[in-house]
């Protein structure tokens, strides 16, 4: 696109100080950069997934809450995170992970296992046992 057709669209970016910086094609067909306040399509596909993200963190502490699932799922979730990500981040296989999901099993997790989880959420282990 060209320079002057740059978006400047209200959107997430809702401040006087703060632009996003894209690539257009200047005067002379050469490429370069510019700032753009927001567009449209890019905001409606980015609060799209915000819902959704939030969908599935609700979901996932009613699941908490009807013990159907553990709280490591729903702080996954609230952190934005898949299984391989966690998986990665405490250092077990993803179907330890997975398994750690089942109430049961998480509710007999060793003090050093919960606190690999409490440390990749930054909170407690008493966070992680209740959630609020």
């Amino acid at each position: 696109m060209k320079k002057e057709e740059v978006p400047q669209d209200k959107g997430l970016l809702n401040s006087a100080h703060t632009k996003e910086l894209t690539y257009a094609v200047d005067e002379n067909g050469e490429y370069t950069t510019a700032l753009s306040s927001g567009w449209d399509p890019k905001t409606i596909a980015l609060n799209n997934a915000i819902k959704e993200i939030e969908e599935r963190v609700a979901k996932a502490k009613e699941r908490v809450q009807n013990n159907e699932t553990s709280p490591i799922e729903y702080y996954m979730e609230l952190h934005k995170m898949d299984l391989p990500i966690l998986s990665s981040y405490v250092g077990l296989w993803q179907w330890r992970v997975k398994r750690h999901f089942k109430p049961k099993i998480f509710k007999k997790l060793s003090q050093k296992t919960l606190q690999k989880y409490a440390d990749v959420f930054e909170i407690s282990i008493e966070e992680l046992k209740h959630i609020s």
